[in-house]
């Protein structure tokens, strides 16, 4: 199934007993990027994350935030940083003496000071952790897939029913490029017959000269590659791969077919269903950039 590299996908909820948060949002880009905002200590997580987006998403720029509540049994040591507490002790005293002022400095007061106290904790079991992300990763991907495939289908739909638009001008231009040869045979009688001023013009020489017009501005090769082309784009959107880079060298070679086109029709008619052939083209180029 098609999917757009435009997603979103959150869990919140306990898992083992810690308040988890996993958040997954991606936006188009050329190739995979990977953006992680994990809480201290826990960059580790970040090849946890990489394993479950591995299978799963193969281009866009993705941002995941994940916040783990601490868990509240595991002991904290406080210790007291003696040399740093003297200092505040023995600078606090001098003021007193030096301005003559009564000192009373508490325990609370030198507690509060910069760096007087530390707090450590046991280091978080990375085993566990890793697990405890995976299960919140794989709720929020759940949905994060669910609408990169629900997008995918939209763009899909327009895509295709853009590309029928363009066959149906094809068609068009198949059935209007001989009649403009026609056209021009006339109009080349007529013109010869005013210059030369005589009622018998050679047919040979019209009929050489229509040939190397309809040679000229023979457009049969290039509407039949535009055919194949969509044919290919066609199939690609109906497979489950990822296509995205494939559908834009498509695309690429679909607007040099409606290039050449333009640049052979003589005829104001078939100009003008050259341009819309080319607007639709652009409609689609840029759809598929939000396609993986």
């Amino acid at each position: 199934m098609i999917k757009s590299m435009t997603g979103y996908g959150r869990f919140e909820g306990v898992i083992e007993g810690r308040r988890t948060v996993f958040e997954i949002k991606s936006v188009n880009h050329r190739y995979f990027e990977l953006q992680c905002r994990l809480p201290r200590g826990c960059g580790f997580l970040e090849e946890t994350i990489k394993n479950l987006l591995a299978d799963k998403v193969s281009r866009g720029k993705v941002d995941v935030y994940v916040s783990i509540e601490a868990d509240e049994n595991v002991a904290a040591d406080v210790r007291v940083n003696q040399s740093v507490a003297l200092g505040y002790l023995c600078a606090i005293q001098k003021m007193c003496e030096l301005y003559g002022l009564k000192n009373d400095v508490t325990v609370s007061t030198i507690a509060g000071y910069p760096d007087v106290l530390t707090v450590s904790k046991a280091p978080e079991n990375e085993e566990k952790l890793s697990e405890i992300v995976k299960a919140a990763g794989e709720q929020a991907l759940e949905s994060f897939l669910a609408m990169r495939e629900r997008e995918g289908e939209k763009l899909k739909k327009d895509v295709l029913e853009r590309g029928q638009h363009i066959l149906s001008i094809v068609e068009q231009i198949e059935e209007r490029s001989p009649q403009t040869v026609e056209e021009y045979r006339n109009k080349l009688y007529e013109r010869l017959k005013e210059v030369l001023e005589v009622t018998t013009i050679d047919p040979q020489r019209i009929l050489t000269e229509a040939a190397i017009f309809a040679d000229k501005t023979a457009v049969a090769e290039e509407t039949v590659r535009l055919r194949s082309h969509f044919a290919q784009l066609e199939d690609m959107l109906n497979s489950d791969a990822a296509v995205g880079r494939k559908l834009d060298f498509i695309v690429q070679e679909m607007n040099r077919e409606a290039n050449t086109i333009g640049s052979k029709v003589c005829d104001a008619d078939l100009a003008h269903k050259v341009v819309d052939i080319k607007a639709d083209i652009e409609k689609i180029r840029e759809q598929i950039q939000n396609i993986e």
